[in-house]
């Protein structure tokens, strides 16, 4: 989890980790949900080498445990909205979608990848795919062990206040006096 294949491998995995795992960290807290990273790192790698016992190519990357964590985001934050780029030719285009249909977008293309490497495994470039099925099937279902108990009417959020929170309703409406 700590090994990565080169600058934009550990990047894209560390940006990853700071747009998901900072909201499942508040709901978690640090030690949690450091505990809770392990284990879904722990749970993916294990995966991986059930779905790949013969592999001889090392398994380097910390895309298992973050796996993870877009389990549990998914669980906790279905209705979040995430910006994702599409480009069209050379424009960029930013659209808005719910983290259900990104992540579930996402897990449906690493299970289809993992089948394919089962079928063609000479062709799939060292991906672990079947790591960041485990991953994200383990934070799914850890995610409730770690979560702190919530009190009911929570305060907000910092970035849930002010001119942000302006379009962000919390059970309906937008109340800052929260």
């Amino acid at each position: 989890m700590f090994l990565h294949g080169g600058w934009i491998h550990i990047i894209g995995n560390m940006w990853t980790l700071w747009i998901f795992g900072d909201n499942v960290e508040d709901r978690m807290g640090p030690v949690r949900f450091l505990a809770f990273y392990f284990l879904c790192g722990l749970a993916a790698g294990v995966v991986h080498l059930y779905t790949n016992p013969d592999s001889t190519l090392p398994t380097v990357g910390a895309s298992g445990a973050i796996a993870g964590v877009l389990g549990a985001y998914l669980l906790l934050f279905p209705h979040s909205r995430i910006i994702i780029l599409v480009p069209l030719f050379f424009l960029p285009l930013f659209v808005e979608v719910p983290a259900i249909t990104y992540l579930g977008f996402w897990i449906v293309s690493q299970i289809f990848s993992g089948t394919l490497s089962l079928a063609l495994p000479e062709d799939v470039g060292g991906v672990a795919f079947w790591a960041h099925v485990g991953g994200f099937i383990a934070g799914a279902v850890l995610c409730w062990l770690f979560v702190k108990p919530q009190r009911h009417g929570r305060s907000l959020a910092a970035d849930e206040w002010g001119v942000e929170g302006a379009w962000h309703p919390l059970e309906g409406r937008y109340r800052p006096w929260l």
